[in-house]
């Protein structure tokens, strides 16, 4: 941590030219964020158009492309943290968001499945993962650039601002997309119109350009270079140096890990809840979020300011703790508010699959074409399709799985195969649509809806739990800026505090959705999903509380 040198005097105040800059700045990253996020909000459509499968693979699948883009965030952080921290902070700002604009508008023109094949989601992984470079060197040039700016004692509610962006950039999109779902029509949206709001972010990628061209470099980084005293090598000062490596690795799992997936569960595995489990139509689901978005942004402005008074580091951590302890209450009271007839369905008529152990896989297909013949695998992939709540009992070997529907007992079967091995013969295929058939008639007279019905929706209900959810997301994100800032010297910041956050955000937050569905189709239970964000939090509260120092007082002028 940068605990020597001779602390830099408090400044009175930000110069008009420098709210300027900072303002700038901020908003190029709301740009950067709407592009990014553009493709997490239409995930299930984007599913369908790129990928084969059933429903759940194809949305798995499309959630593992979203995810892709964040996997790669450490890789880009490495590249651009290096530039930032050797060339300055300005010009990687410019680079990046070029690279993000340009693959997003390329998204909206790009062919489906049924046009170019395979090629398809082949170029659609590429412009995500080109899209996940430049974020990993946007968000670490943001808050550096900004705290580097910022008064003495007021580091937190400056880079609040930058914090906020995320949540401005998922807020722009969602109105974007609602708008466009309004004026188009949810039929022909599905169809081609959800590449509207990526071809109007060329638009968007204009305004940015021309703020980041405007903006001057960091004060701290220019007396810096002026001196020679910026970094040959900051990757190896950052992360060969067991010094500065060993704070790079508690940011990560005593800070940004348990940030991140409460970050995610509060703005986007909320949203893909309301829509892939509860049914609520995608509208519906939009505007709840978004309004508890704009609800809640302000509270990052408010724990940034309370960081500087009373610390960052309790204020991260209890934000997790209290998450982890109220997801299951909250995500059961959603499905209380947000679709009550399946709530009721659950309670009374409980599904239950009586199946051999032995024949229930975890049915991910990397290729979108790989069947799954066992009845064990045939009734579950049925009932995690219509999203429906179920538990698996222990049958005797070999035996064919049933579904229990209350007290209706419906019986599946084992597929056969075609000679290639890639699909069901003709008469498995007639049984199948059967069952799916016999499947969704019990359900529906069990009183399992096939979508939420919307005048049952408690919207003021459902929006209260949203901003409850993203309150935590203020609290664990507001400091989080500062907090990464303050705990590196100036050579070498851009690297140190880019990687930990775009590992701990990138990975164990990007993956988040995947992670959290998937093991809801493993398991049945639709709040299954939930133990991965709060197992993650709960880890990172023990490292955090023990290992990691606070940091609000630290001199961030040094340049060791």
């Amino acid at each position: 941590m940068t605990a020597g040198g001779k602390a830099a005097p408090a400044a009175q105040g930000m110069t008009k030219e420098e709210r300027k800059v900072i303002f700038a700045s901020s908003l190029g990253t709301v740009f950067e964020w709407y592009d990014f996020y553009l493709y997490g909000s239409l995930a299930a459509i984007i599913g369908k158009q790129f990928f084969l499968g059933d429903p759940t693979t194809s949305f798995i699948f499309a959630l593992l492309t979203f995810a892709a883009g964040f996997i790669v965030r450490p890789f880009g952080a490495l590249v651009f943290g290096r530039l930032g921290d050797m060339i300055g902070r300005k010009y990687t700002f410019l680079v990046t968001i070029l690279i993000m604009g340009g693959s997003t508008f390329i998204v909206g023109l790009l062919p489906g499945y049924a046009t170019i094949g395979i090629a398809a989601p082949i170029i659609l992984v590429s412009l995500r993962i080109l899209q996940g470079l430049a974020l990993g060197g946007e968000y670490g040039g943001a808050a550096t650039y900004v705290a580097e700016h910022a008064p003495e004692g007021k580091r937190g509610a400056f880079t609040a601002w930058i914090q906020t962006t995320a949540t401005m950039g998922l807020f722009l999109s969602l109105l974007v997309i609602l708008a466009t779902r309004t004026a188009v029509g949810e039929t022909e949206f599905a169809a081609w119109g959800w590449r509207i709001p990526f071809l109007v972010s060329v638009a968007l990628l204009g305004v940015s350009v021309w703020i980041r061209l405007s903006m001057n470099e960091s004060p701290a980084f220019a007396k810096m270079k002026a001196e020679g005293k910026t970094s040959k090598a900051p990757l190896s000062e950052a992360f060969l140096n067991w010094k500065n490596a060993k704070i790079v690795i508690l940011a990560l799992v005593g800070l940004t890990m348990g940030q991140a997936v409460v970050w995610y569960t509060g703005q986007f595995y909320a949203l893909f809840f309301l829509t892939q489990t509860l049914k609520i139509d995608g509208p519906t689901a939009n505007i709840l979020t978004a309004i508890a978005l704009l609800l809640a942004t302000p509270f990052f402005i408010f724990f940034g300011s309370l960081s500087d008074k009373i610390g960052r580091k309790w204020i991260i951590l209890g934000g997790c703790v209290i998450a982890a302890a109220t997801y299951f209450p909250i995500f059961k009271a959603i499905t209380h508010y947000g679709n009550p007839a399946l709530e009721q369905a659950i309670a009374t008529a409980p599904v239950t699959v009586v199946a051999d152990p032995a024949t229930c896989h975890f049915q991910v297909d990397p290729t979108g074409t790989k069947k799954f013949p066992s009845s064990c695998d045939i009734a579950t992939r049925m009932l995690t399709n219509a999203s429906v709540n179920y538990t698996t009992v222990p049958a005797p070997a070999g035996s064919v799985a049933q579904v229990k529907v209350g007290d209706k007992v419906l019986q599946s079967f084992n597929a056969t195969m075609t000679p290639d091995n890639i699909d069901f013969d003709k008469d498995s295929k007639a049984r199948e649509a059967a069952l799916k058939k016999e499947v969704a008639g019990t359900l529906k007279a069990a009183g399992y809806p096939e979508k939420a019905d919307p005048a049952r929706v408690n919207k003021p209900m459902v929006v209260l739990l949203l901003f409850i959810l993203v309150l935590y997301v203020t609290m664990v994100y507001g400091p989080i800026a500062a907090m990464l800032v303050e705990m590196f010297p100036t050579r070498i910041r851009y690297s140190s505090m880019s990687l930990p956050y775009h590992i701990g955000n990138g990975w164990f937050g990007g993956l988040l959705p995947t992670i959290s569905f998937a093991l809801v189709a493993a398991n049945g239970n639709i709040y299954y999903g939930l133990w991965y964000p709060i197992i993650i939090a709960l880890i990172t509260v023990v490292i955090g509380a023990i290992f990691v120092r606070e940091t609000k007082d630290n001199n961030i002028y040094a340049a060791d």
